[in-house]
């Protein structure tokens, strides 16, 4: 349940995370390049570097989180692609775009009782379960 109701939050993060990716290269550009002089380094030029190298790291680190993301969706999308049409949507309106009033929504769209629903549903989650882990428990 906790992978479905996460589901929309880690699609936009693979959206975001470029996006943010893209800004800390354009503001890495602007920081400009430490000089170095015959003295040593100056406390200006010490700022630079830490900014850039606090830059390079930030990068990196959602670089990971973006590769973690993507593996995560498919592997999810993966576990989802096993089930019908129906459970996707049960499964869907239930736990990835919940809504109020969802359960009966379904009922009407099916042609289906509140019970059904309920019993698809864990149906659905025990094979998305096994999809996912190979285990349905």
């Amino acid at each position: 349940k906790e992978k479905l109701q996460r589901y929309d939050a880690m699609r936009l993060a693979t959206i975001n995370i470029p996006q943010e990716l893209e800004r800390l290269e354009i503001d890495a550009q602007s920081i400009r390049s430490p000089k170095l002089d015959a003295v040593g380094q100056s406390s200006d030029n010490r700022r630079r570097e830490e900014a850039l190298l606090n830059n390079i790291i930030h990068r990196q680190e959602l670089l990971w989180t973006l590769e973690q993301a993507q593996m995560w969706l498919k592997t999810t999308d993966r576990a989802l692609s096993a089930l019908t049409n129906d459970e996707k949507l049960i499964l869907h309106r239930l736990y990835i775009y919940p809504e109020k009033g969802g359960v009966e929504r379904l009922c009407k769209e099916l042609g289906l009782e509140v019970s059904t629903i309920y019993r698809r549903r864990d149906r659905a989650l025990r094979r998305f379960t096994l999809a996912y882990y190979g285990i349905d428990e």
